[in-house]
């Protein structure tokens, strides 16, 4: 007999496939679909362990890996809000609302735990948040450069807009904030964005 936590967990295990099914704003490297959270995810936990030299600061990268696998789960319930639309300044309590939610299919202890990842991940005050933060925003860049910016063209995105949202990469990883600025000027220099 299947104990009650495995069943629970399992359970949850199910719930959170559907995070292949949220798709995102931004195309694949290779421009051939859109991207979903699952993918993204995969990606930039990959990165996180790649780039990892390069934080500002000793890191749990245990931590930053759950962080990675975990932050845009409760888009299952809240969608995925694009970074530069009007309403990402009010996605917050959708997507809280939908953590708990989420997360509380789990026992308590790993309900807490991962809630609190979540939320420790939105707030970027830890090390392990600031690092993680890195990925999240500079894989979408790099996402847009690679196909010619056909996000930034769709969404009348402007280098303005990209450098404010993205400009915490720096916090995180110095180095790859110089990717980013190197990224974006190459992408002006070819008319990828305005």
């Amino acid at each position: 007999m299947i104990a009650d936590r495995i069943r629970k967990q399992l359970e949850f295990v199910y719930e959170i496939d559907k995070v292949k099914s949220i798709f995102r704003k931004t195309k694949l490297f290779d421009s051939s679909r859109y991207e979903n959270d699952a993918e993204h995810s995969w990606t930039i936990c990959i990165m996180a362990v790649l780039f990892r030299e390069y934080a500002n600061f000793d890191i749990n990268l245990e931590k930053v890996i759950k962080m990675l696998l975990i932050h845009d789960i409760v888009e299952i319930y809240a969608g995925d809000t694009f970074l530069y639309s009007s309403e990402r300044e009010s996605a917050y309590q959708k997507e809280e609302l939908s953590a708990k939610k989420i997360f509380g299919m789990l026992d308590n202890d790993q309900a807490d735990e991962y809630y609190n990842l979540w939320v420790e991940f939105e707030e970027r005050k830890t090390n392990e948040a600031k690092y993680a933060a890195v990925f999240d925003r500079i894989e979408p860049v790099l996402q847009n450069y690679k196909t010619k910016g056909i996000t930034w063209a769709e969404n009348e995105i402007t280098k303005e807009m990209v450098y404010q949202k993205n400009k915490h990469i720096e916090e995180g990883s110095k180095e790859l904030w110089e990717v980013f600025n190197e990224v974006l000027q190459e992408c002006i220099r070819e008319g990828y964005i305005k």
